[in-house]
């Protein structure tokens, strides 16, 4: 689908309800899943994709088709409509929309609908749950690269970009790609998780699109964290949770959920009661190679997510080096 990034999409039921209540919801037995026929991954962010089992997994697990039961779809349009009475979007200024439109390119498909769709949403829900945070850095989180290898700009721009942002403003945008990235490869979260109750006083890495050194400091990169939290709420499976636990980004998601809570640095709200009915698919049809995707292990799903970040690291020339200096 081509969009225009002055224009908001229209959210999909799923990113409705993460902001009519604040979170990521299972909604097992409410919502009828099948296979998208002729799905094709390469319309879509995980184009870059290469090894073939990877391929294989990301289409069984993006490529649904979901239709909402009809009272809960009611009941979730009510509550979003509820929840965004009075909720308006903060106006992205004139030369920055412009550099948006004239030198940038959003025209990619996500995992459900167009990129821009999920750039909007992040923006939504920074504005309503996370005051203290700042919208814009999730409408642009991703301008510097996705996890995937897709820029929506060169290298070349950033001088100019810059330049329409605020200070810190720019701090997070940039850092945003590098720091999902290494929650993807796994030594920083071990890293925080044993390092629980102590204060960081800063940490430095890599930015992805050109590999120049950047830092944070420890507010700054907890800011970062929940920035990060609120991303992996638009990647939640829609239903049966029980049964797609090994789903990377849910693995993920669980992680950095329950790793802000214990060191009391989530800061937006978001919600999550975890899966909800029986170990067995309900309401969703899959090719018994998506069956099979379900039955990979959670610590073998970690890995091979782990090692395809590394690949596309390697391959745009990006370090996944990172220092933290401990208070």
């Amino acid at each position: 689908m081509t969009q225009s990034v002055t224009t908001r999409p229209e959210p999909n039921l799923q990113r409705k309800s993460a902001i009519a209540y604040a979170g990521a919801r299972d909604y097992t037995g409410h919502v009828d899943i099948k296979p998208i026929a002729g799905f094709d991954l390469n319309r879509t962010i995980f184009q870059t994709l290469e090894s073939p089992i990877a391929r294989y997994i990301m289409t069984q697990r993006v490529g649904k088709h979901i239709d909402w039961h009809t009272d809960t779809a009611g009941q979730v349009q009510t509550a979003y409509a509820s929840a965004t009475e009075s909720l308006e979007l903060p106006e992205v200024s004139p030369a920055l929309m412009d550099f948006l439109v004239t030198e940038c390119n959003f025209d990619v498909e996500h995992a459900d609908g167009s990129f821009l769709d999920h750039l909007y949403f992040c923006f939504e829900y920074t504005l309503k749950y996370y005051p203290q945070g700042l919208p814009l850095v999730m409408l642009l989180h991703s301008i510097l690269g996705t996890g995937t290898n897709t820029f929506a700009m060169s290298a070349d721009k950033i001088p100019a970009l810059q330049a329409l942002m605020t200070e810190q403003e720019w701090v997070q945008t940039e850092a945003f790609p590098s720091v999902l990235r290494l929650l993807y490869d796994g030594g920083l979260r071990r890293e925080l998780w044993q390092n629980l109750g102590r204060d960081i006083r800063s940490i430095s890495m890599q930015r992805v699109i050109d590999n120049a050194p950047i830092s944070l400091t420890g507010d700054e990169f907890w800011e970062a964290m929940n920035y990060q939290l609120i991303h992996l709420v638009d990647f939640m499976p829609v239903a049966n949770w029980a049964v797609h636990q090994n789903d990377t980004s849910y693995i993920l998601f669980r992680d950095v959920y329950s790793l802000m809570n214990q060191a009391a640095k989530r800061h937006a709200e978001v919600t999550y009661n975890g899966p909800e009915g029986r170990s067995s698919l309900e309401c969703e049809e899959v090719t018994m190679g998506g069956w099979l995707a379900t039955k990979v292990p959670v610590s073998l799903a970690e890995k091979m997510a782990a090692k395809s970040v590394r690949r596309f690291s390697e391959m745009c020339g990006h370090s996944l080096d990172y220092a933290i200096e401990w208070a």
